[in-house]
């Protein structure tokens, strides 16, 4: 696996619970201390902790030390790689769902002389499947 893929399964991995996905959101808002990101959960501090060190790890934050607080601040550089690779993703289905919507536009206006809709798998003579 190559360093990208492995940050970004890691980035992915850490976004998978939903408590993470909240104290992400409440990090949009500004720095905080653990024991205020601690306070909406039903959950102990410890517990609030082992979710930050996954986040931490992922790179999606960043701790710092000030006195006796570690504040916490929202790291954006993982969610840019995401959403980089979504955009990727995102442009091919565009392009296939814009090609489905010229075909059954065309389709509509002359059903009879609509053209068959082009694939781009091959059939393999074994077993009539269809390979990539």
């Amino acid at each position: 696996m190559t360093p990208a893929a492995d940050r970004l399964s890691s980035t992915f991995s850490a976004l998978a619970d939903p408590t993470r996905r909240a104290i992400l959101a409440r990090l949009t808002l500004g720095e905080t201390s653990v024991g205020e990101l601690a306070q909406p959960f039903d959950m102990s501090l410890p517990a609030i902790s082992k979710h930050l060190k996954v986040l931490e790890r992922a790179g999606l934050i960043s701790r710092g030390r000030d006195a006796q607080r570690r504040p916490c601040r929202l790291a954006a550089e993982p969610l840019h790689e995401i959403a980089d690779w979504v955009a990727t993703y995102r442009r091919f289905w565009e392009q296939r769902l814009d090609r489905l919507e010229d075909y059954l536009r065309t389709a509509q206006q002359s059903p009879s002389s609509a053209p068959a809709p082009t694939s781009t798998r091959k059939r393999t003579k074994a077993h009539g499947r269809k390979s990539k």
